[in-house]
């Protein structure tokens, strides 16, 4: 029983994820499940000795992270925990602070972006992480800033998506 309103639910998604099978809920998520402004990666979330091992967190939200959990390079990328964030304002800092904490041989932090720098949550979420993550390593990697989110092709755009995936994976920032 709900003790107060919630929050409005605001959810913008490409058409590539309305039918895409690693997004659909089942009934019974539906029913039982609750809202989580933070997921953590189902790959460590139960395993803490596996955790242990992780060295870099990328965070990201949206299609890119659907992208990096379904991509073929996933299973050679042990030492990478992709977690998402589902909610950006207000900024999660607990439920953030709560998976990173998970994490304590992460030595660096990773925001994934889908848009150009400039654009997407990078700029308003810089800070807010720098706070949270403490000591480690902040870094960004998104597409080369410009002044349109549209790149005019669907070839350019698939092939400059693979190059920010391997990009991730490398863990090299811009």
């Amino acid at each position: 029983m709900l003790t107060s309103d919630p929050l409005p639910l605001i959810v913008l998604t490409p058409k590539s994820l309305l039918r895409h099978p690693f997004v659909a809920s089942t009934p019974q998520e539906l029913a039982e499940g609750r809202w989580q402004p933070v997921i953590d990666d189902p790959q460590f979330a139960g395993d803490a000795k596996a955790a242990k091992k992780v060295k870099r967190v990328v965070l990201c939200t949206g299609k890119i992270a659907v992208d990096l959990f379904t991509h073929a390079d996933r299973a050679s990328h042990g030492e990478v925990a992709v977690v998402r964030v589902e909610q950006l304002y207000p900024v999660p800092e607990a439920a953030l602070r709560d998976v990173l904490a998970r994490y304590p041989a992460a030595k660096s932090v990773t925001w994934a972006q889908e848009e150009p720098a400039n654009m997407g949550a990078w700029d308003f979420l810089r800070d807010p992480l720098a706070e949270v993550i403490g000591e480690r390593t902040l870094s960004v990697v998104a597409r080369p800033r410009s002044s349109t989110p549209a790149e005019g092709s669907a070839a350019r755009h698939a092939r400059n998506q693979e190059q920010l995936i391997a990009q991730i994976w490398k863990g090299s920032a811009r």
